[in-house]
């Protein structure tokens, strides 16, 4: 699903001249200029989501120039919201100037000049963007102007929530069906929607259906980051959102594809389990040990509830997710032999 590129297949002398085209035919027209373009490293994909394109990137420390002129050869009249994953810039645009670090999030309009510089002390830059056509967003444009070239904190609220997001898109989006971009990319909005209007102090303004889907979009990240508490209950994650747990699972029932909150929860334990089963690091560690860090109140119900998710005991898993390792890095080396 992810389309990758890299200038690493190219000569280096045309590498930066290679991204700059690229930023100019997928992102818009931009005056890129770096320090020193012999050492220049870059590599981008994009993640179509009909309603959105998600796009990621590495790149050594540059300036970007968007100028009237630019805005005036082309312009693709969207807004653009960034994660720095790496590195640091320093943004400008509409009188507004903001210096993002690592985890941060931050927004720009791409029918208004403006000025980022990716200092080289920070090293090189890893960026997610989200690229919004500007109509998909229920919030008034003069609002939204407020927050041009501010920097949305990324550690907590729903920014750590559309953070989080982005992580699961960039792991798992590959493996999703076609079918299922469109829904994914309606995710990303009401994300993004009710994130900005948290920070403008503007919630009121999302339709109710909008605001539901950003609910229960915290709801997920909330049970991802509490799958340890062995009493992490319906009645828990009710509580945790204030709200009464008859509302909670009325959401799931209008907003969740059919899934309780119960079973959400037991899902996401298997899958971090089954995660933490075939990762080499972890072999020295128990079965009931992975269990118990994952919030199982048992071996023996751990063992059922997995069996029963994937056809095989935990011990099984983990034996044939080593021998699949195995025969991969064997195969590596006789290719490269």
């Amino acid at each position: 699903m992810w389309s990758v590129v890299s200038a690493g297949e190219l000569p280096a002398r045309e590498r930066f001249d290679w991204f700059t085209d690229l930023i100019t035919r997928e992102v818009m027209p931009t005056a890129l200029s770096v320090e020193r373009p012999a050492d220049f490293q870059a590599d981008a994909a994009v993640l179509d989501l009909r309603t959105v394109r998600v796009a990621r990137f590495s790149f050594s420390p540059l300036r970007s120039r968007r100028t009237p002129a630019l805005i005036r050869s082309g312009d693709p009249e969207q807004y653009q919201l960034g994660l720095m994953r790496r590195g640091a810039t320093v943004l400008s645009q509409h009188r507004n100037d903001c210096s993002v670090g690592a985890g941060d999030l931050v927004f720009w309009d791409t029918s208004r000049p403006s000025d980022a510089a990716m200092p080289t002390a920070s090293g090189p830059v890893q960026l997610t963007m989200l690229q919004l056509p500007r109509d998909v967003l229920p919030l008034r444009p003069r609002r939204i102007d407020r927050l041009l070239a501010s920097r949305i904190p990324g550690g907590h609220g729903l920014g750590a929530v559309l953070a989080s997001f982005l992580g699961s898109l960039e792991g798992h989006a590959g493996q999703c069906a076609p079918e299922d971009l469109p829904r994914l990319g309606s995710v990303v909005v009401d994300l993004v929607a009710a994130c900005l209007a948290q920070n403008l102090d503007a919630e009121d303004q999302l339709p109710a259906d909008a605001r539901a889907r950003a609910l229960l979009q915290r709801i997920h990240t909330f049970v991802d980051t509490h799958l340890a508490d062995p009493d992490l209950t319906p009645a828990a994650v009710a509580a945790g959102h204030h709200i009464a747990p008859r509302t909670l699972h009325q959401l799931f029932r209008s907003y969740g594809d059919g899934e309780t909150v119960q079973a959400l929860i037991r899902r996401r334990r298997l899958e971090r389990c089954r995660e933490d089963l075939a990762r080499p690091e972890l072999l020295a560690h128990p079965v009931q040990a992975i269990a118990a860090r994952r919030g199982f109140s048992g071996p023996a119900v751990f063992s059922r509830a997995f069996r029963a998710a994937y056809g095989l005991s935990p011990t099984e898993f983990r034996a044939l997710s080593v021998k699949e390792a195995r025969a991969g890095r064997t195969a590596g080396r006789a290719a490269r032999s």
